[in-house]
């Protein structure tokens, strides 16, 4: 497969020399980025004149991903962001200022919305990002920094607002691509989109495998994603959504110290007991909007989640039937007074959830053969069947002013969520347990562009985390019930910036914070409850202060460089002493202490990508990516280094990546396409790409060694 694509993307680059064609991709189009509408805000305002940190991840930059699977991808040259892949899928770890560095799966603290679609559940966790396929989104908006106050509880670290791709502007048109690469890597996409009349619509399907760089790693996906867009009137759209996700991941686990001399192994457990995840999500949507006048208009949503989840271990396999539906509505009001331009927005947001949960014990197979199945060895020994219902509100009220080159944005937002518990396993009286929080947010930002080339902006705002289903759901105290013993954490950020549009030359965005954070999580595991098994307290305040960096720059004529860097110092500053967390002869390890780093984040991170195009037809990329060392424990006692250190070494070095990209755009009969060749980690270091603090010392998970993929994509 590897040679043919090789033949082919020969003869197309002869053809194309042999043609004269020169054309410039879409892909590549320079962007006037002053000029772009954000509206994670929930109004819109300009990228130059946004009153706070955000970064928008381009078409230009989308294009060249070497997989087009995963986040780490996409989100690149994003400061203040840290990406930890999960066994070379789609399953990853997503922290923005180190919100979210703990969470054993999905993304808490971090808003999700796609084509203006919530992920998030009422508590606020998301379950991964399966659902996009990044190949085929056109835009990104990254909101760094608290935003509980324009959506509540699970946006304390920022918002991900994806956009995929609307139909083309023919009435039939499409594209197909192929990949291939290292272990066993392929990926499939077809798509069909165009628009006539009032109709815009795009259907595309993807299918993805690999064999994963370590044993017991292998993954599949299917992708359906469907979007309609009818514009009945100048004042009338409605846009309907739907898409479906199969997902399957082999689970290798992470490594303890004596494994380091084969970083390709599986942990011993994770073959026997067959470990994966496998998820089948599907949403369905739509999105409206209605222009009253020219002073009003009303936005609304609703849509519903369903999904299938089944995840096993050495202890046990889970199995969770989910129903999450939702839907909001926002209503704006704009005027003129003299010079000032003002929007005032009121809505509210909506979320339900019911949670058909069971866990079965599971049995080791030793002599099980390795293949991608989802068969593993299950006892008859019920040790969970319980129903989760959780529902939330949030009220808000936005309000923005433009006065000549001032912008101010304030927010105000008051969030009530319900969680209830009923176990199946216990008699009706004593089976039902409630765990319910609210919080009143406050957002506040104001920017004043001084010249055309600059920028100045502050923002304070605050966070509101409430345990998410995944942390209430995993109770130290039986393999049902809630964690009654877990807290919201409660954060201030306050942040002060500067951005540059120096005509097509020159952006950058520099931004420095300071966050506190009251009542803090850290994770631990219990004696007896399997390697999965991962639960969760309030380790007491931290500290995060950081600098995020961006930069764009011609550097000579068709040579572009495009830096991200993060300075980050993130620290416990005091600890909060439960006795539940400190009986060693219960649980295994002891909250963080004061002056402790918060785990999994290295102080410096810096990603550069060098971009030449050599003609209209032919550019080439080379990037590094960069990471210092960090902490890996949450363990008091493992950080102060008074546990084996032949188990427990706290601190992992860090790594320096380098890798290779090359594209060439043609065009045959009328046909256009993009030839793609990737090399990701070029020198083939051995590292590790991130770790957990994990007290039975398996907390080492490596990256990849050197990959190479190839690309043809075809559009018609």
């Amino acid at each position: 497969m590897k040679e043919k694509l090789c033949t082919v993307l020969l003869l197309l680059f002869l053809n194309n020399c042999l043609s004269g064609q020169t054309r410039i991709s879409d892909s590549i189009k320079t962007i006037n980025l002053k000029e772009i509408i954000v509206t994670a805000n929930r109004l819109p305002v300009t990228l130059k004149t946004n009153p706070g940190a955000v970064s928008l991840v381009t078409q230009d930059i989308l294009a060249s991903i070497p997989k087009g699977i995963a986040a780490e991808e996409a989100l690149r040259l994003v400061p203040g962001i840290r990406i930890d892949n999960q066994h070379d899928g789609e399953r990853v770890h997503v922290s923005i200022r180190g919100q979210g560095i703990l969470t054993e799966r999905g993304l808490r603290g971090i808003g999700v919305i796609i084509d203006g679609i919530p992920i998030n559940d009422p508590s606020g966790f998301a379950p991964d990002l399966y659902d996009i396929d990044w190949a085929t989104v056109k835009k990104i908006e990254v909101l760094r920094g608290p935003a509980a106050g324009l959506y509540g509880g699970g946006s304390a670290a920022g918002v991900l607002n994806v956009f995929t791709a609307d139909g083309g502007p023919k009435p039939f048109g499409g594209e197909i691509s192929q990949s291939v690469g290292s272990n066993g890597f392929s990926k499939s996409l077809v798509q069909f989109d165009g628009t006539k009349d009032i109709a815009s619509y795009r259907i595309s399907f993807s299918r993805t495998d690999g064999e994963g760089y370590r044993d017991h790693q292998a993954y599949w996906s299917n992708k359906l994603y469907e979007k309609i867009i009818l514009k009945f009137s100048e004042k009338i759209s409605v846009t309907q959504l739907f898409s479906h996700t199969d997902y399957f991941q082999q689970n290798p686990e992470g490594l303890n110290i004596s494994q380091f001399d084969n970083l390709r192994q599986a942990n011993p457990d994770a073959r026997p007991f067959n470990e994966y995840q496998k998820t089948d999500h599907s949403t369905a949507g739509l999105i409206s909007k209605y222009t009253i006048s020219q002073m009003q208009d009303v936005e609304a949503v609703i849509y519903s989640h369903f999904w299938n989840y089944k995840e096993t271990s050495n202890k046990a396999a889970e199995y969770r039937d989910i129903t999450n539906p939702g839907a909001s509505i926002q209503y704006n009001l704009h005027f003129i007074t003299g010079q000032l331009k003002s929007n005032i927005s009121a809505g509210v947001d909506l979320k339900w959830q019911n949670t058909l949960m069971h866990k079965l014990e599971s049995a080791a197979d030793p002599l099980r053969i390795e293949s991608i199945d989802e068969t593993n060895l299950e006892t008859d020994s019920l040790l969970a069947n319980q129903i989760i219902y959780q529902q939330s509100a949030g009220l808000f009220i936005l309000y923005k002013a433009n006065i000549g080159k001032f912008t101010f944005l304030a927010n105000f937002r008051y969030d009530e969520m319900k969680n209830q518990l009923t176990n199946k396993m216990m008699p009706p009286n004593s089976a039902r347990t409630s765990k319910d929080f609210s919080n009143t947010s406050l957002r506040a930002g104001a920017s004043y562009n001084f010249m055309e080339a600059l920028t100045l902006f502050a923002n304070w705002s605050q966070g509101f985390l409430p345990p998410s289903t995944e942390e209430l759901a995993s109770n130290p105290e039986g393999y049902s019930g809630f964690n009654t013993h877990l807290v919201p954490s409660l954060s201030d950020c306050f942040e002060l910036g500067m951005r540059s549009f120096a005509g097509k030359n020159l952006n950058y965005e520099l931004t420095c914070f300071i966050m506190n954070t009251e009542n803090d999580f850290f994770r631990f595991k219990q004696s007896g409850r399997g390697n999965q098994e991962v639960f969760y307290g309030n380790a007491g305040n931290s500290r995060r202060f950081g600098i995020e960096t961006s930069l764009s720059v011609e550097l000579i004529k068709n040579l572009n460089l495009k830096i991200a860097y993060t300075y980050a110092d993130y620290k416990y500053t005091s600890a909060t002493v439960d006795p539940v967390y400190t009986d060693e002869t219960y649980v295994l390890t002891t909250p963080p202490e004061a002056e402790q780093w918060l785990p999994n984040s290295p102080r410096h991170q810096l990603y550069c990508e060098a971009n030449y195009a050599i003609n209209k037809n032919f550019t080439i990329v080379i990037g590094t990516e960069l990471q210092s060392k960090w902490a890996i424990y949450t363990d008091a006692k493992a950080y102060n280094g008074e546990l084996d250190p032949a188990i427990y070494q706290n601190w992992q070095k860090g790594f320096n990546l380098f890798n290779f990209n090359a594209s060439y755009n043609w065009k045959i009969f009328g046909m256009q396409g993009e030839c793609r060749f990737s090399v990701r980690n070029l020198t083939g270091e051995q590292y590790m790409a991130f770790t957990e603090p994990d007290p039975d010392g398996n907390s080492y998970q490596p990256g990849p060694g050197r990959e190479i993929f190839g690309k043809i994509l075809i559009r018609f």
